[in-house]
């Protein structure tokens, strides 16, 4: 089994072996939170299976220094990136795996990048400042991604990466 599509099973495990969470890392950081429920696809050309993540998620802090929790639907966090200048973390029950960046750590978790740093923006329903957009009727297009705000006043969003292989990503946002 590779060890993306192992992480991948991730959540799959963790709802199955609740005494191997993770402790929540409590330590507050400057900025805000951002909580709610995320699902992403990846879909794969026809090559294999798509490959799929459910899980809960906590985003704290900024795109320079921050915490993303994911968890089980029963609060059990199963895998937290942390990060700050010069230092990408990844911990799971397994341990803890040092990365490059977050660019690399959700290249090898999920096996294609995701735009952390945009989703604090994104998350709020506007363009990330760091990169230039596209206005589109009901959303924007940025960094590759096309960013749909059509229900973004039901606390839902999607992000899908037009280029192959297709990544979406669903949020639906906890009520503040």
């Amino acid at each position: 089994m590779k060890r993306r599509d192992l992480a991948l099973a991730l959540p799959a495990a963790a709802l199955l072996q609740a005494c191997a969470s993770l402790r929540p890392e409590t330590q507050p950081l400057a900025g805000d939170t951002l909580s709610g429920r995320l699902a992403l696809r990846v879909d794969t050309n026809g090559e294999e299976q798509p490959r799929s993540v459910v899980a809960a998620f906590e985003l704290q802090g900024a795109p320079e220094t921050g915490r993303l929790n994911l968890s089980t639907p029963t609060g059990q966090v199963m895998a937290q990136a942390r990060w700050q200048p010069g230092r990408v973390l990844l911990v799971t029950p397994q341990g803890e795996a040092p990365y490059p960046s977050l660019d690399a750590l959700t290249r090898e978790v999920l096996g294609e990048s995701l735009p952390v740093a945009a989703l604090f923006d994104w998350l709020r329903g506007r363009p990330w400042p760091g990169a230039g957009h596209v206005a589109q009727p009901a959303g924007f297009r940025q960094l590759g991604w096309l960013v749909d705000l059509a229900r973004f006043a039901d606390d839902t969003i999607v992000a899908v990466r037009e280029t192959a292989p297709v990544v979406t990503v669903r949020v639906k946002l906890d009520k503040s």
